[in-house]
Parts: C-alpha cells; structure tokens; sequence
C-alpha cells in the first residue's frame, strides 16, 4: 500500500522498576490507514498459500483497515488458507465497544485464535475466572472461556499467554492450549527480563506458526515455542514484531 501521508510510527518509553513501558501510536493517515480494497488484489494474495496471521491492531487502525481485514480473511477462507489471530486488544487505538463490534464478526473465518485475557474480554467478551489483576497464572480459571469461546466462534485451537508481572523486567510466564477436547499447559517460567516492551504473545504467535511447518509432533511445537519467546526476551535485541 503507497497511500496515505506517510508511514506509521510508534514512540517507546522503557519501563523500569514498578513503571511499565510505554507506547504512543503515531498511525493517522499513514499509508495502512488509509489503503483501499483497491489496492490489494487478495484472490492473488491467497492462492498457494498456506496460512494467513492478521493481528488485532490492524482494524483498530481505521474503518479502512478493518475493511481490508474483512476482505482478506474472506479470501482465505475461499482459497482454503489457514487464518489466525492475535487479538491484541490496544485501548489507546479504540474502545473495548468499538473493539467488539468488529472483532466479532470477523472471528467467523478464524481457525486459530491466540491472545491473554484482557484481548479475549475486551475484544471478545469473554471474562476469565481468574484473579488476573493480582498476576495469578492459575490456568484452571481459563478453561471455562477457552471452551466458550471455541464453541462460539468454531475455533480450532485457543491459545493464551499467561503472564506474572512483578516489576518491569521481573516476570512468570507460561502458556496454555485448548484443541477442542484437551488443555495443555506449559510449565511456569520466572526470569529478569531483559527486552519486556514487545508483548510475548506477539513473538509466541510468530514462533508457534513457524513451527507447525516445521513438526508433525501433536504439541511439540507449542512448548518449543514457549521456550524460545522465554529465551528471546532475555535479549534487548531481535524484536519480532507482526503488526
């Protein structure tokens, strides 16, 4: 897309102790923003593709934008492609209303549906029966939502990144699977985090899409993916980032 004024941008404030990082989208008439069904020929896109990742920011970006989501998940779905989603809820983007009110409808042609539990209440509307505010990673209050929401919107998978937050670079992490008929879950992961402003879920997701092409081995994949995001964020470099 060569619309727009511009590219978009972000500014990053680095957390530090008790004060989390911080983000300030610049993306108003930048070059996403402002794309046109025109500008995409997306029966092109999808034919011999095998899967297609869209992330949650992308609608909350414009109308436009959640336009061109709509119109390319429809055509993923008639070339037989995979399609998935991180919800990635971002409260200075839109409303949780305004969220919903797109979100929802567009999770009709999604197979996999990845995010934490603020993106599945206030994308979707689905509210964990966990104590998320006081950073419990006690995976038997999911279960319930994770069955929900598969039944709802005919997911094949649900998958959710658990995560303690006990200071800015101090965190647990886990993560957890729902295939429709089994939960898998992680083990916990404590670590002084070294590069903690991208959200694990975004680099899980990457890693865990890679990998199926990758592995037959039934959930092999989504351990080995969790371990590497675990490893990564040991790291301030190699920011994976799927916008």
């Amino acid at each position: 897309a060569r619309g727009g004024d511009r590219v978009g941008i972000y500014y990053l404030e680095t957390g530090a102790s008790m004060r989390p990082s911080k983000v300030i989208y610049d993306r108003a008439h930048s070059a996403i923003a402002e794309a046109d069904a025109a500008d995409f020929d997306f029966d092109a896109i999808m034919e011999g593709a095998d899967w297609f990742h869209w992330s949650g920011i992308t609608p909350a970006i414009s109308d436009k934008a959640a336009e061109l989501t709509r119109l390319a998940c429809e055509a993923a779905k008639r070339h037989g492609v995979t399609v998935s989603v991180d919800l990635n809820f971002r409260k200075k983007l839109w409303t949780k209303e305004k969220a919903q009110s797109i979100m929802k409808p567009l999770m009709q042609y999604v197979d996999v549906c990845i995010g934490n539990e603020e993106d599945a209440e206030l994308c979707l509307g689905f509210k964990p029966d966990a104590d998320v505010e006081g950073g419990k990673t006690d995976a038997e209050g999911y279960k319930g939502i994770f069955k929900a929401m598969a039944k709802e919107f005919g997911f094949k998978y649900v998958i959710s990144t658990l995560r303690e937050s006990f200071s800015a670079t101090h965190n647990g992490w886990k993560a957890m699977i729902y295939n429709g008929e089994e939960f898998y879950e992680s083990k916990l992961l404590r670590h002084c985090f070294e590069d903690t402003f991208i959200p694990f879920g975004i680099r899980f997701a990457g890693f865990y899409i890679c990998f199926r092409f990758e592995t037959q081995a039934k959930f092999r994949i989504f351990f080995i993916a969790d371990t590497y995001i675990y490893i990564l964020h040991q790291r301030f470099h190699d920011r994976l980032c799927l916008f």
